[in-house]
């Protein structure tokens, strides 16, 4: 039954909402989920729109000293070895505004426009590779066709002039991989000062498109 104000979940304890609603929260949740804290989120929060970038990690294990099997949740392996260098260059290609249909499992009606802040790839001292993966926003599998696409350049199959065709095209590529999903990892939300999430939900809202070309 749902509640009729946030208070309500105090019920007859001396606890604050926040903490009560916390509390009952942690009573219900599996293992895999864990609340810290509950606080009340500002006038015009929304936990999607009002965001101002998103960061994901994707690992792979790509030789067999780097598997470890209890980061078989959160790490791939993969069976070839990869070219990290040449991984974290070609991806500098995507950073910015672009039109990632190519990336994109698409929706009707929705716009595929996105900013790409930073795409790096590294090696951990495990020898783990690594994406470091921020946008404003992300369309449906569009970080695992991202790593995918970085995959094929590891390889030596893509050089960083195919990932410029490839988004250019704005088509799904035969030729490309979407990577499997528990590799990824949601690291981080950013979120504007309070005063201001309301202003940043509205305008995240409005369908994004390119800037029209201009000529001389």
């Amino acid at each position: 039954m749902p509640l009729a104000s946030f208070e309500d979940v105090v019920g007859r304890g001396t606890w604050t909402p926040e903490v009560a609603l916390a509390n009952r929260l942690r009573s219900v949740l599996s293992d895999e989920i864990r609340v810290y804290r509950v606080i009340r989120a500002p006038q015009g929060f929304d936990a999607r729109f009002s965001a101002l970038r998103r960061r994901y990690t994707y690992r792979i294990a790509d030789n067999v000293d780097a598997v470890d099997p209890l980061r078989r949740h959160d790490t791939v392996a993969y069976d070839r070895g990869l070219d990290v260098d040449a991984m974290d260059e070609a991806a500098q290609c995507l950073l910015g505004l672009h039109d990632f249909a190519a990336f994109c499992r698409r929706r009707d009606g929705a716009t595929t426009v996105r900013t790409l802040l930073k795409y790096g790839w590294s090696r951990d001292d495990r020898g783990v590779v690594v994406a470091d993966v921020q946008a404003d926003a992300f369309c449906h599998s569009m970080v695992r066709a991202l790593v995918g696409a970085m995959v094929r350049v590891g390889e030596g199959q893509f050089s960083p002039e195919t990932i410029r065709e490839i988004l250019g095209a704005r088509v799904r590529d035969p030729r490309m991989i979407v990577m499997p999903a528990h590799g990824l990892s949601l690291e981080e939300i950013v979120y504007p000062p309070d005063h201001l999430v309301g202003q940043r939900a509205e305008e995240a809202r409005n369908t994004r498109s390119l800037p029209e070309a201009t000529t001389d």
